[in-house]
């Protein structure tokens, strides 16, 4: 509005001419303003928290314990089974390594049937003690690398 139309008079006055037009509080006053802290109180307590904490931790450690006991009775389980039928599995391998044995000394006798002095089976290492073969396999071709091959036809290098 302007300020004519508040004095109803036209024209400049003094400030001090004008009524005082003031917003004031509704009848009553107003509410009371909330200042303080008011923090709701929802929720488990702390001790509440640590506890269902603990307790969750417990039983997963218990848990824990209780696969531990029967993997190690699983695993107890499975070397007995095993120390048990060792002693018929060493018999399958002897048999086996006594074949390819017999098998092996023919073949350096055929191979080496020319070369004078030379005795099938004999040990060139002269050691006094019998040592098993380090692979599992006994196969001139393979154990000597073809050199009793190589030799009979007169290519051995050493």
């Amino acid at each position: 509005m302007t300020e004519a139309v508040i004095r109803k008079k036209a024209g400049m006055a003094s400030v001090k001419d004008m009524p005082v037009l003031q917003d004031g509080p509704p009848p009553g006053g107003f509410a009371p303003v909330r200042f303080a802290r008011r923090i709701p109180n929802k929720g488990p307590s702390a001790m509440a928290i640590f506890l269902a904490a603990f307790g969750a931790f417990s039983w997963g450690m218990y848990q824990v314990g209780k696969g531990n006991k029967i993997r190690r009775a699983l695993k107890e389980e499975k070397y007995a089974a095993r120390r048990a039928i060792l002693p018929m599995l060493q018999a399958e391998e002897d048999e086996r390594f006594v074949k390819e044995w017999k098998k092996y000394l023919e073949e350096e006798a055929r191979i080496m049937k020319d070369v004078p002095g030379w005795k099938a089976g004999e040990s060139v290492y002269h050691s006094g003690r019998w040592m098993p073969p380090a692979t599992g396999e006994l196969r001139p071709d393979i154990c000597l690398g073809g050199f009793l091959n190589n030799y009979r036809e007169g290519e051995a290098t050493f």
